[in-house]
């Protein structure tokens, strides 16, 4: 889509989403931070689902064409002229004629350019603001002057939000805690940590056991509140972070007089959005952690830690694509990330030219060189590793988006046939890209 269309087409959809908000009047939920924005949209959506008329934001609908796109109901009209028609002509009937409109809106707000989240605050006013994590490097970094000025972006909804909002903060990094001071909105905060509202501990690893040995099936942890507790147990995932979403989740429901130890009850039901830390069958009985989503130097550093730290593995391999838009910190991160995996895995295999990056922060750390692979693309590796697997080995699959290292999980899945159902970027206009 060429720009000068495509910002026509910007301008028109935010139009038609300020009319609707104003029109219908629903609460709103944003959910904005570097890390785990979709895993925390969708762990809302499922604490909120059960009691009231809720829509959540597809996908990673989160730009300042997705955001829209959510608010009237509408789909990703890719290169497609006609869709986009439809999508406009969708918002126009909404403004004019009387819809049955969901109670609770949950959007997925991101930062993709400088200017964007301050822009959309314009018209996009949050009954409740939710902040997830930033990280030493957060993603995007690349775009902007410096991680403040990225942070400070993101924090641009704080002073759009309605007068009697609900302020949901991370309180485990130190960044995001300091908001805190810097809004006179009702703050609830979350964390492992005791001195948050919200906190989670006793986190552990679930295993099932066959005639082979155990192997991972879900993570469970305590949640306690206000001198109440409750436990949630989360199936088919891996990794500790996975804790941050549900709280953020329980943050919001307790925010709305929701208990609870029903909300408990709803996460169990949860299912997190593919390519996130998912557990999947893989050739040979191996074990796939599926994490082939995207990328960040937090998010991969969290994913080789849960890699170390699950038992049952004959061996661990970890497959790291590129992590992109990370501007000047791509090489130091890249190597950093390296360092990790040495201590992680017993074979790394390195995807993209950044990636060699990942090698060699791996080899100056003690890894053994017959034990680093490198390819230059995610077909070449899925490839080789399908001769690599043996049984009982674990596979962490991780890179950005645009490395496609979905397309090494189709290779060493199990059941490939399923790839629709349990993969991400399945869709048509993602394998014409």
């Amino acid at each position: 889509m060429k720009e000068s269309i495509k910002s026509i087409i910007v301008s028109v959809l935010q139009w038609e989403a300020g009319k609707v908000l104003k029109k219908y009047q629903p609460k709103i939920i944003a959910i904005t931070g570097s890390v785990g924005k979709t895993s925390t949209k969708d762990a809302i959506f499922s604490a909120l689902a059960d009691s009231f008329y809720v829509r959540k934001s597809e996908k990673s609908f989160n730009s300042q064409i997705g955001v829209p796109l959510t608010i009237l109901g509408c789909q990703n009209g890719w290169n497609n002229p006609l869709v986009w028609l439809m999508n406009l002509a969708k918002g126009f009937i909404l403004i004019a004629a009387k819809s049955r409109y969901p109670e609770w809106l949950v959007l997925e707000v991101g930062v993709d350019s400088p200017g964007g989240i301050k822009k959309m605050s314009e018209w996009l006013k949050p009954d409740i603001l939710v902040i997830t994590r930033f990280g030493k490097t957060p993603v995007h970094i690349e775009f902007f002057a410096s991680v403040d000025e990225l942070i400070e972006e993101d924090a641009a909804l704080i002073d759009s939000m309605k007068r009697k909002g609900i302020l949901i903060l991370n309180s485990d990094d130190e960044d995001i805690r300091s908001f805190k001071n810097k809004s006179s909105n009702k703050t609830i905060t979350y964390g492992t940590e005791g001195g948050s509202d919200i906190f989670a501990s006793n986190y552990r690893v679930l295993y099932g056991i066959d005639k082979k040995g155990k192997f991972p099936t879900g993570i469970q942890f305590k949640v306690e509140y206000d001198g109440d507790s409750a436990p949630v147990v989360l199936m088919g995932v891996a990794g500790s972070h996975h804790i941050y979403p549900s709280l953020a989740a329980i943050a919001v429901g307790i925010s709305q007089g929701l208990n609870l130890s029903e909300m408990s009850k709803s996460l169990r039901s949860h299912a997190s959005p593919l390519g996130r830390m998912k557990i999947i069958k893989g050739i040979k009985n191996s074990i796939v952690i599926d994490d082939s989503y995207n990328s960040s130097p937090v998010a991969l550093e969290e994913a080789l830690k849960t890699l170390q730290m699950i038992e049952g593995a004959k061996r661990k391999i970890a497959v790291l694509g590129d992590m992109l838009e990370l501007g000047e910190h791509s090489i130091s991160a890249h190597k950093e990330a390296g360092a990790v995996a040495s201590r992680s895995c017993h074979i790394l295999a390195a995807v993209g030219p950044r990636s060699r990056g990942i090698a060699e922060g791996a080899l100056q750390n003690g890894m053994r060189e017959k034990d680093v692979l490198q390819f230059e693309t995610s077909e070449e590796a899925g490839a080789y590793l399908e001769n690599l697997i043996l049984e009982k080995d674990i596979v962490l699959v991780k890179g950005s988006q645009s490395m496609r290292m979905e397309k090494v999980v189709e290779e060493i899945m199990a059941n490939p046939e399923e790839k629709e159902k349990l993969l991400v970027r399945q869709e048509k206009e993602w394998k014409e890209r």
